[in-house]
């Protein structure tokens, strides 16, 4: 027991210690990146960095450009991958083995890979330096994986549902809403974690499409303070703590709903 304790100890700590320096950097006066102080708060500590970040940068601008664009994928990407994972799961089709495969090979790949070729269409739909053209992107290089995270939830749920509903009269849709769709609580939730984490981490797209410094989203517009001859790094570390509260807070908000096991005891023996 001892042990275990003593290796999760181990762990917290190389989990933790990461964070806890960047709380350290952005409660620090100017731009002091290493110190030989050991202590968590530094002397003369201040939130100077956090007052300077709301109001001599663009930040609240970021944070509503990266707010709107993660709301805008997470609810395209369940709403898509919610009843394209469903007609995966229930329905045999021709061509559904070469859909199902054709999705786990585009996981293969990493997404720079695709850049080239997401630019150029981006282009023909005139769609640079948009908000809409950075969604489709997130949201097509999110939806394989939702589409496979849910159809293989929904092939655990019991056909014999179904057809009860139906049996009491349901069509397919009110089958799909009032039944199925209760019972993917968790799959749902893994779904729109995954979307909205794609879209609210993602910098590299962001900072190839969005030009404007006004559509910046957050990864981009902190990678502003970074810059050749000097760093913010005040800045930076306040900045790089307030984007994780959201992910976080979201986590801790939908991590009731992460329960498995939903559908045991549904059907009446």
């Amino acid at each position: 027991m001892i042990g275990t304790y003593g290796v999760l100890a181990i762990f917290g700590f190389f989990a933790l210690y990461p964070i806890s320096q960047i709380v350290t950097v952005s409660l620090r006066s100017g731009d002091h990146l290493l110190s030989t102080s050991l202590s968590f708060i530094p002397e003369n500590a201040s939130l100077a960095n956090y007052r300077e970040l709301f109001a001599n940068t663009e930040f609240l601008t970021w944070l509503r450009n990266s707010t709107l664009v993660a709301l805008a994928v997470t609810a395209t990407g369940v709403v898509l991958a919610s009843i394209g994972g469903y007609a995966l799961s229930r329905h045999r089709f021709r061509g559904r083995a070469a859909v199902l495969s054709g999705l786990l090979v585009t996981q293969m790949f990493p997404a720079t890979m695709l850049l080239l070729p997401l630019y150029l269409v981006l282009i023909k739909l005139q769609l640079i330096n948009s908000f809409l053209g950075v969604a489709l992107i997130y949201t097509a290089t999110a939806l394989p994986f939702c589409l496979w995270q849910l159809k293989g939830y929904y092939d655990t749920i019991p056909t014999s549902l179904e057809e009860a509903a139906a049996i009491d009269g349901c069509t397919p849709w009110q089958t799909f809403r009032r039944v199925i769709l209760p019972l993917s609580v968790p799959g749902l939730v893994i779904t729109a974690l995954f979307s909205f984490m794609t879209a609210w981490n993602e910098y590299v797209v962001a900072a190839l499409v969005l030009q404007d410094t006004a559509l910046f989203t957050l990864p981009v517009g902190l990678k502003s303070f970074q810059s050749n001859l000097s760093t913010q790094w005040g800045l930076y570390a306040a900045g790089a703590l307030l984007v994780s509260l959201p992910v976080i807070g979201l986590f801790l908000f939908l991590s009731r709903y992460l329960v498995s096991g939903m559908t045991s005891g549904a059907v009446k023996e």
